[in-house]
């Protein structure tokens, strides 16, 4: 067997650790914003023209407003006022 040499592991210098950014996203919540399944023209935002929901990753938003969020789209779904699939469909 032929042995494989790893490289040895970067470790990060203190440098590199200030040079990471905070990132800004255009989805922003304010805190004091309720999430609401009634709010569609909010929930739009965080929809994909798909029906999928957004990655928390993407948006930007803290894990407790991603659940929210994801619950009041799913609520929204179910009681159609915001699409569940996309509009174009193909047919087999």
């Amino acid at each position: 067997m032929k042995e494989v040499a790893l490289r040895p592991k970067r470790r990060r210098s203190i440098r590199d650790a200030n040079k990471i950014k905070k990132r800004f996203s255009k989805y922003f919540i304010s805190p004091e914003t309720k999430i609401d399944y009634k709010n569609v023209p909010l929930l739009q935002k965080y929809v994909t023209n798909r029906g999928k929901i957004l990655s928390r990753r993407i948006t930007g938003i803290s894990a407790k407003q991603q659940r929210d969020l994801t619950q009041a789209v799913k609520r929204a779904k179910y009681l159609a006022l915001l699409p569940v699939g996309s509009a174009k469909r193909r047919n087999a």
